[in-house]
């Protein structure tokens, strides 16, 4: 058996919330547990929906937000490597994503599509 590891997560998006657009250092596979959701993955986006499941590649640009205004949207995220990290595109800040996860908060439309303190997805 090999020594690959994932680091996983859940991020829990208030309506109208969203994730400012990023890329990862390792390929990121995320599923929608709950809600409606549009992914932006390099350029294009998709409306994804409940137990939908997207692949997004190293380095490519991506970002969710929930389609709804007033719904809850939950995804699950699997990172390919427990070093995972995420460069925003906006500003080119690179963080860790084990270092940022807060189980805790929860996206909020009102804080620029970044979760309080933290990330997101």
């Amino acid at each position: 058996m090999g020594a690959d590891a994932f680091l996983t997560g859940q991020t829990l998006f208030d309506g109208g919330a969203g994730i400012a657009r990023h890329t990862h250092n390792c390929p990121e596979s995320v599923t929608v547990l709950e809600g409606d959701a549009v992914v932006e993955i390099d350029g294009t986006e998709h409306h994804v929906t409940r137990f939908d499941t997207t692949y997004v590649p190293a380095g490519t640009p991506h970002h969710f937000r929930n389609a709804s205004a007033t719904a809850p949207m939950r995804i699950l995220w699997i990172c390919a490597s427990v070093d995972a990290t995420r460069t925003l595109v906006e500003t080119g800040v690179t963080t860790r994503v084990d270092a940022e996860h807060d189980k805790r908060v929860r996206a909020r439309a009102s804080e620029d599509g970044r979760r309080p303190g933290s990330r997101p997805g």
